[in-house]
């Protein structure tokens, strides 16, 4: 394979490989969100309708991103559903509409995506990556205010 950035795919690969694994869980995550958007009820739906949106828009340009990424590195990103449900750490929720319990599963994904992204910007550094290693410094930066945000929302 080859890519155009100076950096040895072989090298490259198994950052390549986790980049596609946070890019499913990415999608997993986006997907759950769009449900809690569509389907939240309760006193706060107003607030909650607009934060889920804001978060799968997030989680949209982040996916954009990460795809983006991987071609620079000289691989091809996962572009399946069944590819995005083996690979990624978020697991697909279903039919949830309780104010409690989407929030308390946004905030789970949040830190999953956030484990991930961390350990990914190491092998990234080790690796002497810096436009992947900036790109998930960025991601890390918003996800941490965004969890430090919903964990102030549920105290």
């Amino acid at each position: 394979m080859k890519n155009y950035i100076g950096i040895s795919t072989d090298k490259i690969k198994p950052l390549a490989e986790g980049l596609n694994e946070l890019l499913a869980s990415y999608e997993v995550f986006y997907q759950n969100l769009r449900g809690f958007h569509w389907n939240i009820k309760g006193k706060h739906f107003f607030k909650l309708h607009s934060k889920f949106e804001e978060y799968y828009n997030l989680a949209n340009d982040h996916i954009d991103e990460i795809a983006e990424r991987i071609k620079t590195l000289g691989y091809t990103p996962y572009h399946t559903f069944s590819e995005f449900v083996k690979y990624s750490k978020i697991e697909e929720k279903s039919n949830l509409s309780d104010e409690n319990t989407t929030v308390e599963e946004t905030i789970k994904g949040f830190q999953q995506l956030l484990e991930q992204e961390r350990a990914l910007v190491k092998l990234a550094n080790e690796l002497e990556d810096e436009g992947t290693a900036a790109m998930l410094s960025d991601f890390i930066s918003k996800t941490e205010k965004i969890l430090w945000m919903l964990g102030s929302m549920t105290e």
